[in-house]
């Protein structure tokens, strides 16, 4: 990360850096894990209160949220990339999305939590009237939300607009380089008039998380992060029995079938790499196409990746910033570097420019085969990864043969034949059809496999922290 725990005196501090100049920015004083405790006391506190709140009440709130986040958008996408480089342009549209998923939520949480009837039937039946029956769902408590930089207003929205509107109450221990982003979204939620404590942000770092977890006043937990900390938070939490969600790793595969359009395919498998600087889970990264077209696909994804120029983050037209830190830049470059020696053809990039900062080109990696990083490994940034198949069963396969399964893509002029391999073929979570995988407010989102377990979003995703009880009433 971009952001370090440093001491000053006896405080320690989270020091940000901007990864465009490598220069540090503002810092800020971190809690100990004592302030986190106490802060995680006041939020189940104000979650007692929060969750006999009407509903209507809640909906209100979230607008005047959705409101704020519009009114303020500018800043929050400055402070995006000051903190982890994101474009100007994709932190703006980072907030809209942010606002319009709070908007959903306020308008469909009621239907969504609406007491279920279930008929029982006459088996059900003793000596009278049949009993009534129904399901309602009630909110869990106060859930730890263990967030990554990657999209530091979004991962947090999605989130907290299913889960404060189901009457649970959030804990955010963000990502040590986007302090001031979990701050602003702490202000946010007071601002909008939430209840004081039922949101708020720990400044603590991830070797605190454990304990946190074993703290009474946190009911569940969730983690959006690497494939690690999500097994060692899924520990911590198994150990004191509270629920988990996890939204891990991604290596998302596109399969590129031979009747396809091409310049079509280019430009969608395009968009699905370099979305966030291609750093993204569900971010598209290994392209398995039919060898008939192979070539042809990769001219045509050559020209849509050379687009995706270097640029100043702050600069409206930019298409591709600096990635989030220094360090990530060599690990990516490193991956290249491995997979060219295995035998990986370079087709664009691939080379750092020597400047100050987190800078790395869009990058296409041809000839890639098993053994090499790009084939492997999950690679967190703007290097896409050919992969040629002779037939579409080995396409799947390719595709199919990871440790991941976040999401995947088919492209084709043959709907029925893309909508068979996406619904009945594909070992993910999310599969999309001629569209690049992203996530959307009214469908579940996450993966299987070491992509994680439970769903975000729509009504999927808001049950996943409430306690889904059944009730039966019975005349005497």
């Amino acid at each position: 990360m971009s952001g370090t725990l440093r001491h000053a005196g006896d405080a320690a501090m989270l020091q940000t850096v901007n990864p465009a100049t490598g220069e540090n920015g503002k810092s800020y004083r971190a809690h100990t894990l004592d302030d986190a405790r106490s802060i995680a006391a006041r939020c189940a506190a104000a979650q007692k209160l929060w969750r006999r709140t009407a509903l209507r009440e809640r909906s209100t709130l979230m607008h005047a949220a959705a409101r704020l986040m519009r009114a303020n958008k500018s800043r929050y996408a400055a402070l995006m990339t000051e903190e982890m480089g994101k474009t100007v342009t994709e932190g703006l549209a980072e907030i809209e999305k942010c606002a319009s998923t709070a908007e959903y939520f306020a308008e469909h949480t009621a239907t969504f939590l609406a007491p279920r009837p279930q008929r029982l039937g006459d088996g059900a039946v003793r000596g009278g009237a049949a009993p009534k029956a129904f399901v309602t769902f009630n909110p869990l408590g106060a859930v730890l939300a263990v967030m990554p930089w990657n999209f530091p207003f979004w991962q947090v929205m999605r989130f907290c607009a299913p889960h404060l509107m189901a009457g649970n109450g959030g804990v955010l221990k963000h990502a040590s380089n986007v302090p001031g982003c979990a701050l602003a979204l702490e202000a946010l939620f007071r601002e909008a008039g939430f209840p004081e404590d039922l949101f708020r942000t720990v400044l603590i770092g991830s070797p605190q998380v454990k304990e946190l977890i074993e703290d009474p006043s946190i009911a569940a937990v969730t983690l959006t992060g690497s494939v690690n900390a999500g097994k060692a938070v899924a520990a911590a939490a198994g150990a004191v029995l509270k629920k988990t969600v996890l939204e891990l790793g991604g290596s998302d595969g596109y399969i590129v079938l031979e009747d396809a359009d091409l310049g079509k395919a280019a430009q969608v498998c395009a968009a699905a790499r370099m979305i966030n600087a291609g750093q993204s889970c569900i971010a598209g990264k290994r392209f398995v196409v039919l060898e008939p077209v192979r070539a042809a696909f990769e001219e045509a994804f050559v020209a849509a990746m050379r687009r995706y120029e270097l640029g100043d983050p702050r600069d409206p037209a930019t298409r591709l910033g600096p990635l989030q830190s220094v360090k990530a830049r060599d690990e990516i470059h490193e991956q290249v570097r491995r997979s060219v020696a295995g035998g990986a053809r370079v087709l664009l990039g691939g080379e750092a420019p020597r400047r100050n900062g987190a800078w790395y080109p869009a990058t296409v990696l041809s000839n890639v085969t098993r053994g090499q990083p790009a084939h492997d490994e999950e690679v967190f940034g703007p290097v896409a990864a050919i992969i040629s198949a002779r037939t579409e069963a080995e396409a799947i396969r390719i595709v199919n043969g990871t440790s991941f399964g976040l999401g995947g893509g088919v492209l084709t002029a043959d709907l029925a034949r893309g909508e068979r391999i996406a619904a009945e073929e594909l070992e993910c979570g999310l599969a999309f059809v001629n569209q690049y995988v992203r996530s959307e407010a009214r469908l579940p989102f996450g993966g299987v496999k070491e992509s994680g377990y439970g769903r975000e979003l729509s009504d999927f995703g808001i049950y996943e922290f409430c306690n889904i009880k059944s009730v039966l009433v019975q005349e005497p």
